[in-house]
């Protein structure tokens, strides 16, 4: 086993909910120091692993695990932390609670203090829901964060990527095969269909029109929807993506006791330094969005990433994208 396990009990969720004996699964890199001054935490995306966060830490990148000691906390719902897919009954399947993203990075911040002892974070950061939840670490623990750097991510789940997210998990929720979610082996047909629903809004327009999938290994445009996006979601279970979902489609920094809904008391209430980097042709986490949420953040620079890769300009599968995250993470982890 590639990662570790942090036990939490029997938590209670925003909603009331008791999870009983629940796990937060976490990978870390690099070593923790004597003042524990050098920790990073960097959550993961929707339908996203640890691993998956690898291509950004290594020697002589920002995140250099010969310098800082970095954490990879795992999302509730990715079937390595508790899911649907690794929950006893009677919280199995789709009978899973609701997570919120406040009560993931609630978890995180137990993980971080019991586990680790650490009193300050140098560095929030993360893609997507990732960047949600770096967003959430520093609305909830504003004196303990110094930094934040999320990137094609929000800080809230604006309401056309709600109904974008609604889109994604129709094919699932409407065939047969789900069989409410008391399925006996995958819906596959199901999640072919969402591979190829969401091939549309992970890469821009311009992406399709420049027939950029080609340096990925695609020569075509049909192998491009089966090899990359179909597999993509094959390997995750029906579930625990209907879990994911829903923790997506209801995020928002100030939906907690802590604000009570005041989205910019949120934003407003944020004391670390801050890099805001949206994609210039993410096409539901808009630079829009992003750079209105910029703009009430008290020690925040909005830094778009230039580049048609959409969405996935976050992802680490372009190489001019990554170098400018990359520097972006340089740049403000130097800032004393």
């Amino acid at each position: 086993m590639d990662y570790k396990i942090f036990p939490l009990g029997d938590v209670t969720l925003q909603s009331g909910e008791v999870l009983p004996n629940a796990f937060l699964a976490y990978q870390t890199y690099g070593t923790l120091n004597a003042d524990k001054s050098n920790a990073i935490v960097y959550p993961t995306a929707f339908g996203d692993q640890h691993y998956q966060n690898e291509w950004l830490i290594g020697p002589g990148m920002a995140l250099d695990p010969e310098k800082y000691f970095i954490i990879v906390p795992n999302l509730f719902g990715n079937g390595l932390s508790s899911s649907p897919s690794n929950t006893p009954a009677p919280y199995d399947r789709g009978r899973f609670p609701k997570v919120t993203i406040f009560d993931n990075v609630s978890f995180q911040h137990r993980l971080i203090t019991e586990q680790f002892g650490i009193e300050k974070i140098a560095l929030v950061t993360g893609w997507s829901l990732g960047a949600i939840q770096t967003f959430q670490w520093a609305a909830s623990y504003p004196d303990m964060v110094e930094r934040i750097a999320p990137f094609c991510g929000t800080a809230k789940t604006w309401p056309h990527t709600y109904v974008f997210l609604e889109g994604v998990k129709a094919p699932l929720i409407s065939s047969t095969e789900w069989a409410n979610g008391e399925y006996e082996t995958q819906p596959i047909v199901s999640m072919r269909a969402i591979g190829r629903v969401y091939a549309g809004w992970g890469f821009s327009q311009a992406f399709y029109r420049e027939q950029s999938y080609q340096p990925l290994g695609h020569d075509s445009l049909e192998q491009f929807l089966s090899g990359f996006w179909e597999n993509n979601f094959l390997g995750i279970d029906a579930n625990n993506l209907l879990s994911m979902l829903w923790t997506g489609q209801y995020a928002d920094i100030s939906a907690n006791y802590l604000y009570k809904g005041d989205f910019k008391k949120a934003l407003q209430s944020i004391r670390a330094k801050a890099v805001v980097m949206p994609g210039t042709t993410d096409l539901y986490f808009t630079p829009e969005d992003s750079k209105y949420e910029t703009e009430q953040i008290p020690n925040a620079t909005f830094q778009p990433i230039d580049s048609i890769w959409g969405h996935f300009a976050g992802r680490g599968i372009h190489n001019e994208d990554t170098k400018f995250i990359n520097n972006q993470l340089q740049n403000l982890l130097a800032l004393s």
